[in-house]
Parts: C-alpha cells; structure tokens; sequence
C-alpha cells in the first residue's frame, strides 16, 4: 500500500512539475507577443524607435530559442529571460512616453 502511494505522488509531483515548465514557457511567450503588439500598435513610435524595439524583441527570440534548443527550460534560464522581458518592457514604454518629435 505504501509502495503504491509513494509511485502515484512521484508521478504526479514529475507531471506537475513538467506541466509548470510547459506552463511557464506558454507565459513567456505571451508576454513577448504582447510586447509586440505595445510595439506595432503603437503610433506614439518613431521609426528609428520600432527598429531597435524589434531588434530587442529578436534578440529576446534568440535567448527563447537557445534556452529551449535541450527541451527544458530550467529556472535560471526563465529568470533570466523574465529579466529580458522586464527590461524591454521599460524600454517600450520610455520610448513610447519620450514625446519624440516625427
């Protein structure tokens, strides 16, 4: 009886842990296609301003994929990408609020 409980917690502490992984990585992805559409959207943006907004956002594309090139995104690499994505953030919205004149 023991046995058989231990195997089924094991089991589902490795799903849970596997669906919080795939989970996390659906969230990463998400906040950088908002972060995409702040950008696109936006008419507050100059061109020169778009075009360093989208090479951070290929260049954020670019950590993803290397991160995930093994199968797993482990919690120094989401931490690190979560950074990424807060910086930019920043960037968006100080360039989309600097009243740059076109």
């Amino acid at each position: 009886m023991k046995k058989t409980s231990i195997v089924v917690a094991a089991v589902i502490l490795l799903g849970g842990l596997v669906f919080a992984d795939s989970a996390m990585a659906g969230r990463i992805g998400k906040r950088q296609f908002n972060q995409q559409k702040r950008i696109i959207r936006s008419g507050e943006l100059s061109r020169p301003e778009v075009c360093t907004l989208e090479r951070e956002q290929r260049w954020i594309q670019r950590h993803k994929r290397i991160a995930w090139r093994d199968g797993t995104l482990t919690r120094r690499e989401r931490i690190c990408l979560r950074n990424q994505q807060d910086w930019a953030s920043r960037r968006i919205g100080r360039m989309k609020n600097n009243n740059f004149k076109r």
